[in-house]
């Protein structure tokens, strides 16, 4: 590894640590730790909105899946950029006008009880480590490559790392870092975009011509069935993918560090056009990968293609390319996973810490001393689940994430502001349901088990067929949230029940006494 790369990752590091300590200064309360204040712009929110979704999953695990599958990475691709839609027509204005600090706050202004609170916290946390999964196998096969560090030493510095950045610094610094790292990213992005296409004169149809043969492939590279050889398997998928962004927590929580609606809209918007921009890049980026650093390189430095993206960037810009892509790809898992450490850990101090065992009543003294003590430990538990992980793909693995997202938290969130008949009970079951059956089927699944020794976690034929189990598990989590409610129909008869209410305050911000006296 040359000088050049070392100096960018200090730079890079220091830059960090400089607005962590910016931050810190800011961060005196649990509100400023939890959502920055609630004090950020449309432009700021669209910007750290596109920082969480540029993670290493999206830069590093697409480029990786196009260069290896071709034309199944759009699989991985397109149901994310839908899911945009359902957050902006669906969730963003309902979540920031009934939220204030966690997804709990939301579902808990319908349905005040503490069984409700704690289990929408459990799910967060749980839904927190899968994604950071992602993140820190990415993390650990990049400092590999660039430093020769093994890998699970590699997972564990970064987690280091990021924990301190999270403890200092809380969801502002997490903002701002994200904001000029998306804007770094998709700087490099673009950069690196303009020299594969020189390499192919700028022809964007040629280069789908030149995939006939640049892979071992052949012509099958631009067909589907490559990677994902059910039907069944990337319809499962893409479902997880639209439905779950839409019940990322650490996405969610986003929609609370702006003032109001209107901004929380107007955000999405501006995520909507970073990202669509990013997405057409990286398909050229993860084609000219294939052709240009070919499949057995990439394959070499990192079974799962993680690391093709910054193969391609020495290929085409030298060593400076590759240290500045290296360094811009490790402050991207640094912010992404300081996010998702800050959206969990809110989720224990605030939901189970200070309304659950303190009827809140936490001073904010102890909320941040239990905020800090939860991120040690969620940090603790992702790095050793991350060891058993190196060969997947951080993309899918991702995906797993979306899946549970989108089994448990998305039809409690979408029943709660359109269901009168909803209650206590269906919000329980449809969370619990959604994630145990989306966990259970994973770990029935090829991912987990296969015939051949070495390919899965465990040598043997895999119960549930199909890698992704969004389709079984997403219909449960809906079905959960009906059985459950339809069991606690008589309990919950005589409760008095403030539907009308949430759906007023849910449109428009304001409560019903609000509306009146306005």
């Amino acid at each position: 590894m040359g000088w050049d790369i070392i100096l960018l990752f200090v730079l890079m590091s220091i830059g960090v640590l400089f607005i962590t300590y910016y931050a810190s200064k800011k961060t005196k309360t649990a509100g400023s730790f939890y959502t920055a204040g609630g004090g950020l712009t449309a432009r700021q929110n669209g910007l750290a909105l596109a920082g969480d979704f540029m993670s290493a999953s999206t830069f590093l695990g697409l480029i990786g899946a196009f260069s290896l599958t071709g034309y199944d990475g759009f699989f991985l691709m397109y149901g994310a950029l839908v899911s945009f839609l359902v957050i902006l027509f669906l969730v963003a204005e309902p979540l920031r006008n009934l939220g204030k600090y966690t997804l709990g706050d939301m579902i808990t202004a319908r349905f005040k009880f503490k069984q409700v609170r704690g289990v929408t916290a459990f799910n967060t946390i749980i839904i927190s480590v899968f994604y950071m999964l992602a993140q820190l196998v990415a993390a650990g096969a990049l400092f590999k490559l660039l430093l020769g560090i093994p890998y699970n030493t590699s997972v564990l510095i970064v987690g280091v790392a990021m924990l301190a950045f999270v403890l200092f610094g809380g969801m502002t610094a997490t903002s701002w870092v994200q904001i000029i790292k998306a804007v770094l990213l998709v700087g490099g992005t673009f950069i690196m975009f303009v020299m594969v296409m020189w390499k192919f004169n700028f022809n964007f149809i040629g280069i789908f011509t030149d995939m006939k043969t640049a892979t071992p492939f052949g012509i099958d590279f631009l067909n589907p069935g490559l990677k994902y050889k059910n039907g069944w398997d990337a319809t499962s998928l893409t479902l997880g993918l639209i439905l779950g962004t839409a019940g990322l927590p650490h996405v969610l929580v986003r929609f609370l560090t702006v003032p109001n609606a209107k901004v929380a809209r107007k955000s999405v918007v501006w995520l909507m056009w970073i990202m669509g921009l990013f997405h057409i890049m990286v398909i050229f980026l993860g084609f000219g990968a294939a052709k240009l650093v070919g499949t057995s390189k990439i394959i070499e430095a990192n079974p799962a293609g993680n690391m093709a993206a910054p193969l391609l960037a020495k290929y085409i810009g030298g060593d400076f390319m590759f240290a500045f892509i290296s360094a811009v790809s490790f402050a991207t898992i640094l912010a992404v996973v300081a996010g998702i450490v800050v959206t969990g850990a809110t989720a224990f101090s605030h939901d189970f810490y200070n309304e659950i065992l303190k009827d809140g009543k936490a001073t904010e003294k102890q909320q941040m001393f239990m905020v800090r003590l939860a991120s040690i430990v969620i940090t603790a538990i992702a790095i050793a689940l991350s060891l058993f992980l190196q060969n997947f793909n951080v993309a899918f693995v991702a995906s797993i994430a979306l899946t549970l997202a989108a089994s448990s938290n998305l039809p409690v969130i979408l029943l709660t502001i359109f269901w009168r008949k909803f209650n206590k009970n269906g919000a329980i079951f449809g969370m619990l349901i959604g994630l145990i059956s989306t966990i259970g089927l994973v770990m029935l699944s090829p991912n987990v088990w296969n015939p051949e020794p070495g390919v899965a976690l465990f040598t043997g034929k895999p119960i549930f067929p199909l890698a992704s189990p969004g389709i079984l598990s997403i219909p449960l989590g809906f079905l959960g949230c009906y059985i459950g409610t339809l069991i606690g129909a008589r309990k919950t008869k005589n409760v008095e029940d403030n539907f009308s209410e949430i759906i007023v305050k849910s449109n428009i911000g304001n409560d019903v006494k609000g509306v009146v006296n306005h």
